[in-house]
């Protein structure tokens, strides 16, 4: 998203200016709303050229991508020791629910940000937001370990169920003022729970160590 160099590196202890810019667009929204920002706004409170800002984001849009990368590190983050040995169920809610929480800070202004992203007249934010949706499902799934190689038939099906259960799960999250985001937890853990054997069927599965809890129905 950078259309220009910036030449300045911060130290270990300073923030990058993408995230102050992130931050301040953020609370700037929080008090406004989200298509209320300008850049213009955000560069005078950092007191920074309006041309610095440029080189780290072509629009308001770019600020929001930056801002669900934020819930993308979250996902894959460095997971709990023994991890790998949870069951897949377990793994796909932890992951998942990292990249809401992530967000949870603002989250009435991630929701504004992805209906601006949807408008149909915005053809230059919806159609990518698509292709996004579908690699925020694929980081999802090698954050959670699922073992079926990409390109698979399991692999294929679990990335549409999981793109289904990704975006009911982000329904109910979007109006969720329970204390810890507890409905959206509650919501996500049935939905695996309930799909934890739906994929038996399709072929790349292991019956053995529990896989099929990855399978979802919504």
């Amino acid at each position: 998203m950078t259309l220009i160099a910036v030449h300045h590196d911060p130290g270990a202890n300073e923030t990058s200016l993408c995230d102050r810019v992130v931050d301040e667009a953020l609370h700037q929204a929080d008090t406004r709303g989200w298509e209320a920002v300008r850049l213009s706004d955000v560069a005078a409170c950092l007191e920074v050229p309006m041309a610095a800002v440029l080189a780290e984001f072509r629009d308001l849009d770019a600020v929001a991508n930056a801002w669900f990368q934020r819930g993308l590190e979250a996902m894959l983050a460095d997971k709990p020791d023994g991890f790998h040995h949870w069951p897949e169920a377990q793994r796909l809610a932890h992951c998942l629910l990292a990249w809401f929480d992530a967000l949870a800070a603002h989250r009435r202004v991630t929701v504004t940000m992805l209906r601006t992203k949807a408008h149909l007249p915005h053809l230059h934010t919806w159609v990518p937001m698509v292709f996004d949706l579908s690699r925020t499902v694929q980081w999802w799934r090698e954050a959670a370990s699922l073992p079926a190689p990409y390109g698979t038939r399991r692999a294929q099906v679990e990335e549409i169920s999981l793109t289904g259960l990704f975006l009911a799960t982000l329904a109910v999250w979007s109006g969720d003022e329970s204390e810890g985001q507890a409905r959206t937890r509650r919501f996500l853990e049935k939905r695996l729970a309930h799909g934890a054997s739906c994929m038996r069927w399709v072929p790349g599965g292991h019956t053995d160590d529990r896989v099929h809890e990855a399978a979802l129905q919504i």
